[in-house]
């Protein structure tokens, strides 16, 4: 799985002002916790922050703190404004080599459907699953092979298998699939 290296500067628990004045330099108070970890309290800067949040894939990050202090972590949850388009708290996870990570990855689809080639209409539903597995079995994305994909069929969470994967999204979730358009429906009726 790729790797994304992100700088923070330690900072103390503050009150709501001191958390203002960080936000108006540009940065943004993160929370980094784990099992048989005390929780680090730090900031990282918005520009740098935005390589995590504004894009489909997933990574497993290398915090490196300004007091010498070094983590691996997975971005566990974020807080943005509801206006604009900007993070106000993100929470990072602790992880390492010998216990599973639960975390969301992106999912690649493959293949042609033989329904869309037959006139129907591809439609994906969900573009990442919560999956679990250590981090040494973690993929960069999930790949989806839909050449088998019929009309009025489905792909759902449950259908799909990886080595080493367990796939934490319920198993009736539905992935992608294909469906009858109109024009296929007006023909049935003119027959």
């Amino acid at each position: 799985m790729n790797h994304f290296e992100l700088k923070g500067q330690v900072r103390t628990v503050g009150n709501k002002a001191t958390i203002k004045a960080f936000r108006k330099e540009g940065l943004v108070p993160c929370n980094l916790y784990g099992k048989g970890l005390e929780n680090v309290l730090f900031t990282v800067s918005a520009k740098d922050l935005k390589g995590l949040t504004h894009t489909p894939s997933a990574y497993i990050i290398d915090l490196v703190l300004d007091n010498g202090q070094k983590y691996t972590a997975i971005l566990h949850e974020t807080q943005f404004h509801p206006i604009e388009d900007l993070c106000l708290h993100a929470d990072f996870l602790q992880v390492n080599e010998e216990q599973p990570i639960a975390i969301k990855l992106p999912l690649n689809i493959t293949g042609h459907a033989k329904g869309v080639q037959a006139g129907g209409k591809f439609f994906q539903r969900q573009r990442s699953l919560r999956v679990s597995a250590l981090m040494k079995n973690l993929p960069d994305q999930l790949d989806v092979d839909i050449t088998n994909l019929g009309i009025a069929q489905v792909i759902v969470a449950g259908s799909l298998s990886y080595e080493n994967i367990n796939i934490l999204t319920s198993k009736d979730t539905i992935i992608c699939g294909v469906k009858a358009t109109r024009n296929m429906a007006a023909a049935a009726d003119a027959e």
